[in-house]
């Protein structure tokens, strides 16, 4: 693992996607960290963090995409599964190799706090939380791309995935909105869901044309549609305060 390790990491630090990905995180951090700390004067370390978040869905599925779709395209995969590496030990050499590169401008961004004690007071402990959490929220997306760069051999379609997916979390309190507030209904919405997902995931992992899985993931996802706008529009007719009053009016 340690050798996969270092001939992963090797290949970003003498690339420029590592360094570009690098440069963008330190970029989208510089400029809220200059709106909020130094203009607006913030004291809290975490706005600047909790702002940059959606640096995520761009810098990620480029930093991702190759990592394991190159090696299938290829056909390099077949070298590395033939070596004395367990598969688990390729994955994680692989995927170690691409949290050091972001640990890098993390490491960067743990100097700012030390930088805005020396203007005020600052609370160490939740900027380095937050930092901390940053952090592991940004290894779990790293992973997310690892994963489908694993299921395809386009690059693109790995990007893509990872996009869509990170997108998806990215606004997830705003998709929950059109979901009834019943606890039954959004499990069930949920599960047939994954179940759309999960037949998708399996046709690309097995390399298998199968137009039926494909059409019964597509039905669930336009059934699930209908039923999600359906019963949103139901559910705000029901609290509208109007309709009450038009049906006493009715009756009279």
């Amino acid at each position: 693992m340690l050798a996969i390790y270092k001939r992963e990491l090797n290949s970003y630090l003498t690339s420029m996607v590592g360094y570009l990905f690098m440069f963008f995180v330190l970029l989208i951090a510089g400029i809220y960290f200059s709106a909020y700390q130094l203009t607006a004067a913030y004291p809290k370390f975490e706005y600047t963090l909790n702002a940059m978040t959606f640096v995520f869905l761009i810098a990620v599925p480029i930093l991702t995409m190759r990592v394991l779709a190159e090696e299938r395209k290829q056909k390099t995969d077949q070298l590395l599964l033939t070596s004395p590496v367990s598969v688990f030990g390729i994955v994680m050499g692989k995927y170690l190799a691409l949290v050091t590169i972001y640990a890098i401008p993390v490491a960067v961004l743990a100097t700012y706090p030390l930088l805005m004690s020396k203007f005020g007071t600052v609370a160490f402990g939740s900027a380095y939380t937050a930092l901390l959490g940053f952090f592991l929220l940004g290894c779990a997306n790293i992973a997310i791309g690892v994963f489908f760069s694993a299921i395809t051999e386009s690059q693109v379609i790995a990007a893509v995935l990872t996009f869509v997916f990170l997108f998806a979390f990215y606004m997830m309190n705003g998709i929950s909105s059109f979901f009834s507030q019943t606890a039954m209904s959004t499990c069930v919405t949920f599960g047939l869901l994954i179940i759309a997902l999960s037949l998708m995931i399996y046709s690309m992992i097995k390399k298998t044309v199968t137009p039926k899985m494909y059409a019964l993931a597509t039905l669930i996802f336009f059934v699930i549609l209908i039923l999600l706008l359906l019963s949103n529009l139901s559910d705000r007719d029901d609290k509208d305060p109007a309709r009450p009053r038009a049906r006493r009016k009715l009756r009279l």
